[in-house]
């Protein structure tokens, strides 16, 4: 146990002497200043004073020192279990992109194309239905008439029957029909027959790469293109040239 320090004053003469004393030596000290009957001696005035700002200061150096002497590693069991608590993350994919919208599919009512050794680059021309026009031309001229009956015939390259036509293949064969022979190359025909500059219906249409039958004001029938049959339709040709053969 601590002893409690005990403070005792004296005095002595006109001198005032303070001696701080401890343990036993303040506790005979005292007792000799006490009289018999538990009174102090006026002579002599001992204080003894408790101290607990002392004690309360050595309790919190003994707490320090305690502190002090615990270390900040806290050592885990190789087997101990721990339990550690993770939000739930669902991941979601992004959505694939929407498709490009598809180009509306074009009808077509062209006949125009670059395939073929008789075929031509710009047959653009819509069929034309049997409207008046086809029956005036099929009544007017007698090479329509002919030429009429094979309206749909496919056409094939190097044909020349009803079975398919090219055309040169075609119209060589309406015209064999009343027996004149024509070439079967489209390019022979800038050399037959007379050029017309006001057509009449059965003659030839000839331009660069194509030839067909002329059959009224702005109509023809022709055997256009490879996918395509044969047809009665707006002439299309810029500028053409119009041939008359009569025999």
């Amino acid at each position: 146990m601590r002893a409690r320090t005990r403070a005792v004053a004296a005095t002595a003469g006109a001198a005032l002497v303070v001696v701080p004393l401890t343990g036993a030596a303040a506790a005979a000290l005292v007792s000799q200043d006490l009289t018999t009957d538990g009174t102090v001696n006026p002579d002599t005035l001992a204080i003894a004073t408790v101290t607990d700002e002392v004690a309360s200061v050595e309790a919190s150096d003994a707490v320090a020192a305690d502190l002090a002497a615990v270390t900040a590693t806290v050592t885990a069991d190789d087997e101990a279990d721990f339990d550690v608590a993770t939000p739930e993350i669902n991941v979601k994919e992004d959505p694939p992109p929407a498709p490009a919208p598809a180009a509306a599919a074009q009808r077509s009512t062209t006949s125009n194309s670059n395939s073929g050794s008789s075929g031509s680059s710009g047959t653009k021309a819509r069929p034309v239905a049997q409207s008046a026009s086809v029956k005036a031309a099929i009544s007017g001229s007698a090479i329509i008439a002919e030429a009429a009956k094979y309206v749909g015939t496919p056409y094939v390259s190097g044909g020349s029957s009803p079975r398919g036509f090219d055309c040169s293949g075609f119209v060589s064969y309406v015209y064999k029909q009343f027996g004149i022979s024509l070439p079967r190359s489209s390019g022979a025909y800038w050399n037959v027959g007379t050029r017309v500059s006001s057509p009449q219906a059965g003659d030839i249409i000839v331009t660069p790469g194509h030839v067909g039958l002329y059959a009224g004001p702005n109509l023809q029938i022709d055997a256009p293109v490879p996918g395509k049959t044969l047809q009665f339709r707006a002439i299309w040709q810029s500028n053409p040239t119009y041939v008359r053969v009569t025999g």
